[in-house]
């Protein structure tokens, strides 16, 4: 059985770790605010869904958001505008929070009906040396159980659901370590 690869990319092998992929197909399916914090909408939304209630206050103190109330309410009414550092914490704490709240409706849709379809997409080695190719093949897995990944990818803890993506690609047999890095994931969600 294969280890977690240690040296990636040594031979001109490109691609992410397939938690990080399965994070950004997460935060697709969870949705949100199209227009970017930079634009005046983007930022007004993103206050607004952040000043609701407590949850959203709690979330901006855990992105480092340490501005007075004046301040705040001046962002929410378009009278200031806040620098680039807060811009991107705001960007932080609404996604998040985003996260929070509908980790419990993903949940339910990735585990309904005996869980959810994923398509791997193997590495990118076209930059690898023919001596050096593995085969790597398109693969697809069907992830039963989605608990721990959901939760992980919740709370923002990148360690936590790099450990629980992998615990699933065991499922994929003894050649489950090719699949550690990939181009790219799909959920049939």
């Amino acid at each position: 059985m294969p280890d977690r690869t240690h040296d990636f990319g040594r031979y001109g092998a490109e691609g992410t770790r397939g938690s990080e992929a399965a994070s950004r197909v997460l935060d697709s399916l969870a949705g949100g605010i199209a227009s970017p914090v930079t634009t005046r909408r983007g930022l007004s939304a993103r206050l607004r869904y952040l000043t609701r209630g407590a949850a959203g206050h709690d979330a901006m103190r855990e992105a480092g958001i340490t501005v007075t109330p004046r301040t705040l309410k001046a962002w929410l009414t378009g009278k200031q505008q806040p620098n680039k550092a807060n811009l991107a914490k705001i960007e932080t704490a609404y996604r998040a929070l985003r996260r929070r709240n509908v980790a419990r409706y993903l949940l339910r849709r990735l585990n309904a009906n005996g869980g959810t379809r994923v398509e791997i997409h193997p590495l990118d080695q076209s930059h690898v040396p023919v001596p050096r190719q593995r085969v790597l093949e398109y693969r697809r897995l069907n992830i039963r159980n989605w608990d721990a990944i959901v939760d992980a990818w919740a709370r923002g803890d990148v360690r936590a659901l790099d450990d629980a993506w992998i615990d699933q690609m065991v499922n994929l047999g003894s050649q489950w370590g090719k699949y550690e890095y990939v181009t790219s994931v799909g959920f049939a969600a």
